[in-house]
């Protein structure tokens, strides 16, 4: 797949979703899949829920999940926030033209940047005025914070180093195009030079091969330690017993959990309310065993119930491997081929609404890890994601005027 195929995707995507929007009570979702020789694209029909009465076919109904909407939303400032301070810190004196912003982000993104820089004197300084040409840099209480940075970095490393390992030793070859890779980069919190500080590094566990006229990154050496999922890890550390699963009879509660090395945790819908026989169904579904993502996915028929619960279970730890548990329906797509993942991925997603959640708000569709979050607050943050909750601090919490955010930014000092 190509790197302009992606992006097209992409913007197809975001057609849609926008699309979505205009009707809230019902609508479409288009979401790509692949086939052996050509891309097919499935059209299904979906009706948000949200409260309220009124007769719907449960089969119909996706239910909304308001907090997730939310974390889309709440993350739209930090983001600016972020990619200012990246901009300001690539510049060689550490300050930036106000006029040459445009020539980073665009005419029209500008505009977003410029707003943020008025609105959050606590992180952004602008200087200039007679002769002197305005620009704008950092104020020195965020150099300070920004300093952290280094820190939060390097203890990234081994984090990093384990997740990517893990993401190719899903594959089905131990090997992933390149260009997927930096797809799915940022949401991995991969540096942008990956390629020439990381990779080089540890030329033990990857390698950059061209493999059918693509540069691939490839996994050097396979290891059984980190063939564990985020699933399994949980079970270990809330200190799951098998042989006290096997002794008693446990059935499966309202809300659709059960206690069970099998088993997933799951978060349902407000509104959303099993009846008696989808909770038998759904505790069968629960028990059963399946084979492990880190298992090659040739080796079952794609057919089997237990190779279907295999699927979620590879995208439940590929979600798992992302910093915020959450990735856009893009990039989940880019890796059909290399998970063997089903043509129709948005049915399974759909499905299995208690352990994901689809939105469409922001520009792109996006897939939440449902269980990595408590309301719209994820619940474990690595150290890059904590140092960017303390530079975005600087800004205070109260966003109304300037003078009350510069009230609130002291609370951080």
């Amino acid at each position: 797949m190509s790197k302009p195929l992606l992006y097209r995707r992409s913007s197809i995507f975001s057609v849609i979703l926008r699309i979505h929007k205009l009707r809230e009570t019902e609508s479409f979702v288009l979401f790509p899949g692949e086939s052996s020789s050509r891309l097919q694209w499935t059209f299904v029909q979906v009706r948000h829920k949200s409260g309220g009465g009124g007769w719907r076919p449960k089969q119909k109904v996706y239910h909304r999940v308001h907090d997730l909407d939310k974390a889309i939303d709440l993350n739209k400032k930090p983001s600016l926030i972020l990619q200012l301070k990246s901009i300001i810190q690539a510049q060689k004196h550490g300050s930036l033209l106000l006029r040459d912003l445009e020539k980073h982000v665009g005419f029209v993104h500008k505009w977003n940047l410029m707003a943020a820089i008025e609105k959050y004197p606590t992180i952004f300084y602008v200087g200039g005025g007679h002769k002197e040409p305005p620009f704008v840099m950092l104020t020195e209480k965020a150099k300070k914070i920004a300093a952290e940075e280094s820190e939060a970095t390097e203890s990234m490393e081994p984090i990093l180093v384990n997740n990517l390992r893990k993401l190719l030793m899903m594959s089905v070859d131990c090997r992933v195009p390149l260009e997927k890779v930096e797809f799915i980069q940022s949401a991995m919190g991969l540096p942008q030079d990956f390629k020439s500080t990381l990779i080089p590094k540890y030329t033990e566990f990857f390698s950059l091969k061209v493999i059918n006229g693509k540069v691939n990154l490839v996994l050097e050496n396979w290891d059984s330690s980190l063939a564990i999922t985020a699933r399994e890890d949980r079970l270990s550390r809330e200190g799951f017993s098998e042989s006290v699963g096997d002794r008693k009879r446990v059935r499966i509660t309202k809300d659709g959990n059960f206690l069970g090395r099998n088993a997933f945790k799951i978060s349902f819908p407000p509104g959303f309310r099993p009846n008696a026989s989808y909770l038998e169904e759904f505790e069968k579904w629960q028990k059963m065993e399946f084979p492990s993502p880190y298992l090659n996915a040739r080796r079952f028929d794609a057919a089997d119930p237990k190779a279907r619960k295999r699927v979620v279970a590879v995208l439940h730890e590929l979600l798992s491997l992302t910093m915020e548990k959450r990735v856009t329906c893009a990039q989940l797509d880019a890796f059909h081929s290399e998970y063997l993942l089903p043509s129709r991925l948005i049915l399974c997603l759909i499905k299995h609404q208690g352990i994901f959640y689809i939105t469409n708000k922001g520009a792109r569709g996006t897939v939440f890890f449902k269980d990595a979050y408590a309301g719209f607050n994820l619940i474990e943050k690595c150290p890059l994601l904590l140092f960017h909750d303390r530079f975005v601090a600087l800004c205070g919490r109260k966003e109304v005027n300037l003078s009350n955010e510069m009230q609130s930014s002291s609370v951080f000092s």
